[in-house]
C-alpha cells in the first residue's frame, strides 16, 4: 500500500483511541523504551513533544522518567524553522517554558540549541511503520530531512501504537530514511541487521 493509503487508515485508528487507551499504550511504549535502552551510553536523546490533535503517543512519561532516573542524559526536542523547512534541536528540561507554533505544536520558547552531530538517539513519531523500518508520518518530510543529517551511528527509533504487519510501504523514495527499531506497546521490533549497542535485544 502507498503512504497515503496507510496514513488514511492508521491515522483514523490513532484518532479513534480513547484517552484511557492512549494513556495505557503510551505508558507501555515508555516502559519498553526505558527497559531496553542503555541510557548510560547516551549523552543526547532527541524526542518529540506529542501533538495532541493527532492523538500521538504521549512522550511525557519518557521525559519524566529520564529526568528523574537518568540525569546524565540531555533531552532535546525539535523546533521547525519555517524559513528553511528544517528542524532545529533545543534542550528540554522540566523547567522549560513551552509555546505553541503556527501548527499548534508545543516548542521551547528559548533558543538553547544542540548540534545535530551531538545526538545519539532520535525517537521519531509515526502513524505506521513496516517491518523494514520504513515510516509513514504526516507527509511534510521534516523528519526524513532531519534524520539524513544525523550521524551514521545515531540510533533511529520509531514510536507507534500499531504493530507492523506484512503490508509493506510500496512508494518508498530515495529521501526516506530507514529506522533501526520500532517500538510499540508490546515490543521492540528490530528492522536493521547488525548490532546497535544502545538497545538491548
Amino acid at each position: 500500500m502507498t503512504k497515503a493509503e496507510l496514513r488514511k487508515t492508521y491515522l483514523a485508528k490513532q484518532l479513534s483511541l480513547s484517552l484511557a487507551e492512549r494513556a495505557d499504550k503510551s505508558r507501555r511504549v515508555a516502559d519498553n523504551i526505558l527497559a531496553n535502552v542503555k541510557l548510560s551510553k547516551i549523552s543526547f536523546l532527541h524526542c518529540f513533544i506529542s501533538v495532541e490533535r493527532f492523538n500521538e503517543i504521549d512522550t511525557t512519561p519518557i521525559f519524566e522518567r529520564i529526568w528523574n532516573e537518568s540525569p546524565n542524559v540531555v533531552t532535546v526536542v525539535p523546533r521547525v524553522n519555517f524559513q528553511n523547512g528544517k528542524m532545529e534541536n533545543l534542550k528540554y528540561t522540566a523547567e522549560t517554558e513551552l509555546v505553541q507554533n503556527t501548527w499548534e505544536i508545543y516548542e521551547p520558547s528559548h533558543s538553547n540549541f544542540v548540534e545535530t552531530r551531538e545526538i545519539d538517539m532520535v525517537l521519531v513519531p509515526g502513524v505506521y511503520f513496516d517491518k523494514r523500518g520504513h515510516r509513514v508520518g504526516y507527509g511534510k518530510g521534516f523528519y526524513d530531512k532531519f534524520l539524513s543529517t544525523c550521524r551514521k551511528d545515531c540510533t533511529k527509533v520509531g514510536l507507534g501504537y500499531f504493530e507492523p504487519v506484512e503490508e509493506l510501504i510500496s512508494d518508498i523514495g530515495d529521501f526516506d530514511v530507514t529506522l533501526d527499531f520500532c517500538v510499540t506497546p508490546t515490543k521492540i521490533h528490530t528492522t536493521q541487521p547488525g548490532e546497535k549497542g544502545i538497545v538491548r535485544r
